[in-house]
């Protein structure tokens, strides 16, 4: 059994391309939660190649494992942005 390592797919369309600050953030497309590195590349490809005609457009994979630490009292950790 391969150990479950989460990643979440969300993209939209950005207030300039060389950031990660969206326009509009009730309008980010989460396109979901997946299981490993993998299976979130496919979703990230298939939403990116749709959207490649916007150069304002932009797909991420984000690793929620890297930001979980299942050692705290309640289970997970939120790492804050530096």
């Amino acid at each position: 059994m391969t150990k479950q390592l989460l990643h979440l797919v969300i993209g939209g369309e950005l207030k300039d391309p060389t950031t990660t600050e969206f326009v509009d953030l009730d309008k980010v497309d989460v396109v979901g939660l997946y299981p490993n590195y993998a299976e979130a590349v496919k979703a990230w490809r298939g939403k990116a190649q749709a959207t490649i005609d916007n150069a304002h457009m932009r797909y991420f994979v984000v690793h929620l494992h890297r930001l979980m630490d299942p050692g705290q009292p309640d289970g997970v950790m939120w790492v804050s942005p530096r």
